[in-house]
């Protein structure tokens, strides 16, 4: 086997791909060691095969990709990198609240409507329109 394609072997065929490190750094014209830097701050968390080598997934090396956007373009450092990871992971675990919470209070005036417009007079409450008084 060649050099080249040593370099460019992935693991899974029909599962999840991975790639080695040798493979990612050179995509990203970075230094292997910069990448193990980058596990050792907690930034990444490559896979790791049955023989201890670093696996590296779509989303690790989509995450590595938003961490040398913001070293090298916009000029943050480290710290700041780990800060905007975290709230950044933060934010989507409350959009995810938010959504269930969207479900849940649909599904309470979807009821809610249902119960008011047995009764007469009520208000009727539709999930994605406007109040309206029943007879207006």
């Amino acid at each position: 086997m060649d050099d080249d394609s040593r370099r460019r072997r992935t693991r899974g065929e029909g599962r999840e791909s991975y790639v080695f490190i040798g493979v990612v750094a050179e995509r990203f014209g970075v230094h292997p060691q910069t990448l193990r830097l980058y596990e050792r701050e907690g930034l990444i968390q490559p896979a790791r095969s049955s023989g201890n080598t670093r696996l590296y997934d779509r989303e690790t090396v989509e995450r590595l990709e938003m961490i040398l956007t913001l070293t090298r373009d916009l000029g943050v450092n480290l710290a700041g990198v780990e800060v905007i990871l975290d709230l950044r992971s933060r934010l989507s675990q409350m959009e995810g609240e938010v959504g269930r919470l969207m479900q849940a209070f649909r599904a309470m005036a979807a009821e809610h409507a249902t119960r008011a417009a047995a009764s007469s007079g009520a208000m009727i409450v539709h999930p994605r329109g406007p109040l309206v008084r029943r007879g207006e």
